[in-house]
């Protein structure tokens, strides 16, 4: 990608309605040369952009090899969100991208891969799943954990199903509040940190969602002793340039745009779950 200010044109490729609130867009850029040059890593985002109505930053889900499209699961939220949701296929928007950084697949190599999210958490984390699998010898165990409000709340409910059929891979759901025929666990997901089997000593963990489920899980693995460097979060703050230059998304010393949003617990540590940032 040329300048990081200017966005290049991308076609809706295909429209996925995942809930009545979520939704993804598969997307292509246009110019054939942009699409063949474009690289991300899992974890990193774009910053799509509504023509006269504004941009807003969205990870990335799909994996790094797709060369057909690159996948952005949206939940209707604001302004800019609620007009992308009534775009459909062949529709045209902009994307400026791929920005921050990204998680550390290639360090967890060789190692069991935690998945700890937390609402539509779960979508900065799909394109590690998506990755793992795809390079499923380079790994030892997976590990995906999904905790949602509502029993409705859960999308993917057919890929859930779906991982939890591979090899040495384990998917524990749950819901705060379970619906009818819910088949999964009851109650908050960071309670059943203590049920999942990997090696403390020797994994990756990775979590996103919200801040104090993040902080409840940390509380659950740091007494089984998997180190502090292990674990890896995402942060979500207000990001409005992806370059680190407005400042809105600052956190401590850090810009989440430019120095995320994938950071170590280590680095986040001192300021976690302190008010005001």
């Amino acid at each position: 990608m040329s300048s990081p200010y200017l966005p290049h044109e991308a076609e809706i490729f295909e429209r996925l309605e995942e809930t009545p609130h979520i939704f993804t867009l598969r997307l292509r850029f246009t110019d054939p040369d942009i699409h063949a040059q474009y690289r991300f890593e899992p974890g990193q985002f774009n910053m799509l952009y509504v023509y006269g109505v504004g941009e807003v930053p969205i990870s990335i889900v799909s994996d790094p090899q797709d060369e057909h499209a690159y996948d952005h699961t949206i939940r209707r939220l604001g302004r800019v969100t609620n007009v992308l949701a009534g775009l459909q296929e062949g529709d045209r928007i902009g994307v400026r991208g791929a920005y921050g950084r990204g998680w550390p697949v290639q360090q967890a190599e060789g190692k069991d891969v935690v998945l700890i999210t937390g609402g539509l958490g779960c979508a900065p984390v799909v394109s590690v799943i998506n990755y793992v699998l795809k390079r499923r010898d380079r790994f030892r165990r997976l590990i995906i954990m999904q905790g949602v409000k509502h029993s409705d709340d859960l999308i993917w409910r057919e890929k859930y199903e779906t991982w939890s059929k591979q090899d040495n891979t384990q998917v524990v759901l749950a819901a705060s509040q379970g619906g009818a025929g819910w088949p999964w666990a009851t109650g908050h997901i960071t309670e059943l940190v203590s049920e999942i089997d990997f090696d403390p000593q020797n994994c990756t963990v990775m979590m996103c969602g919200p801040e104090g489920m993040m902080i409840a899980a940390i509380k659950e693995l740091l007494p089984r002793n998997v180190p502090e460097s292990s674990i890896w979060l995402s942060m979500e703050r207000n990001m409005q340039c992806a370059i680190g230059h407005c400042g809105h998304c600052q956190h401590g010393p850090n810009f989440v745009c430019k120095d995320g949003p994938v950071f170590s617990y280590p680095e986040l540590k001192p300021l976690l779950g302190i008010k005001g940032f």
